[in-house]
């Protein structure tokens, strides 16, 4: 949320130049589990009526729906001091309890209180490899089932590649959830960065829906972001424009684990910061345009949305991230992304199978046939975008040469 207007020069003396200026940057956190609010690094940060804490964790939504009021009635309040509310920027992890349950239902009444204004979500999902709980694929499932309904834009994150990237990139042999959320947090920076600070071609939030998805249901997001390098490297690399491009489509780079040359890509949209000039993007893309390995659709000719933005990346002083002149965030919308829907859903029904654990969400309210038909909807998604790429494939025999 965010209210008024205004920049500043250095995200670690945001609570004077927000003062300074009179913008308000609102964040709402909510928790089921016990978490001391000292664990927070940054003091401004520090605003007790925003948080929610101490309760108990049910295994989907049942204390989602004792304490969703309270929720919502605190974003009611922050709502309403803003002058200039744009929508909302949900956070959540759909594997566990919390995030599936108290997020989608959330969601579903800020659908209801909110209904035009836009809702993106940043959203974890399970990764191919790495498990934080058992019952993983019933919540994803069933959070999905609600994300399609009661997002605008989804971008999708898996912990595991992001693991990889850490690993790859910045030489992190062990990387933890901080160095994970620091380079996530880079991404949502560079999102925001238009609504903070100038630029040639500015992107406002409402934009992402509107240059990204082209059918409502297909609006699940890939991201990457680059470089990704240590302050060790960036010593002798300084990257061009062209090769900041060039590494932010690697299939290395996407922060969840699917190959986007399995698919093509629909619409991209490009954030660059710092010492950017358009004709130098023009050359970029024009570049990316020509690569056989990445496809677009050819019922989008354009396909890509640039925005460029003045204010170089800001990092964590001693952190695992380099300062650099310049970056790219990548937010795309690709065919491949069912990807990671398929592996959820085979997973879903290796369980489903033997009804293992239903007797857990039965005893907290629900149905077992909300199952069922969450698991048909994202059958559906699923055929959707097959259906979507199916559409580019049809005329392309004997046209592979052509440009994209």
């Amino acid at each position: 949320m965010r209210s008024g207007q205004g920049r500043t020069d250095n995200s670690f003396t945001l609570n004077n130049s927000l003062a300074a200026r009179k913008m308000q940057l609102t964040i709402l956190l909510v928790a089921t589990i016990p978490v001391k609010i000292s664990h927070f690094i940054f003091p401004f940060l520090h605003m007790p009526p925003c948080f929610f804490f101490n309760c108990l964790c049910a295994t989907f939504d049942s204390v989602g729906k004792e304490i969703v009021d309270l929720c919502l009635d605190r974003i009611r309040k922050l709502a309403d001091n803003c002058t200039g509310l744009q929508g909302f920027l949900v956070f959540n992890a759909v594997g566990g309890g919390t995030g599936s349950g108290l997020g989608s239902l959330l969601l579903e009444r800020l659908s209801v209180d909110y209904g035009k204004k836009s809702k993106l979500g940043f959203t974890v999902y399970p990764s191919p490899q790495v498990s934080t709980s058992v019952v993983e694929p019933y919540n994803s499932v069933l959070s999905t089932h609600s994300l399609l309904e009661h997002t605008d834009v989804a971008v999708l994150l898996d912990n595991e590649a992001i693991y990889d990237i850490c690993r790859r990139s910045l030489d992190i042999e062990r990387p933890t959830y901080t160095n994970l959320n620091r380079l996530v947090s880079q991404v949502i920076s560079s999102l925001t960065a238009s609504l903070r600070f100038d630029g040639a071609l500015n992107v406002d939030v409402t934009e992402f829906q509107t240059n990204l998805v082209p059918y409502p249901r297909i609006h699940f997001m890939l991201s990457s972001y680059a470089p990704v390098i240590s302050a060790e490297k960036a010593y002798h690399e300084q990257l061009s424009v062209a090769e900041i491009t060039n590494s932010a489509f690697e299939p290395s780079s996407m922060m969840a684990k699917c190959d986007p040359r399995h698919g093509k890509y629909m619409a991209c949209c490009l954030m660059y910061r710092g010492d950017v000039v358009p004709k130098d993007v023009n050359a970029a893309v024009a570049t990316i345009k020509t690569k056989r390995t990445i496809q677009f659709v050819d019922w989008c000719p354009t396909g890509f949305k640039c925005g460029i933005n003045y204010q170089p990346p800001t990092v964590v002083p001693g952190g695992d991230l380099a300062k650099v002149q310049r970056a790219v965030c990548m937010i795309s919308n690709s065919t491949s992304v069912a990807e990671v829907f398929s592996r959820i859903d085979h997973k879903f029904d290796l369980m489903y199978a033997k009804r293992a654990f239903v007797h857990w969400y039965v005893g907290e309210g629900m149905e077992e046939g909300e199952f069922s038909e969450a698991r048909e909807d994202l059958a559906a998604l699923e055929k959707d975008y097959e259906e979507v790429g199916a559409e580019a494939g049809e005329d392309e025999e004997g046209d592979e040469g052509d440009e994209y």
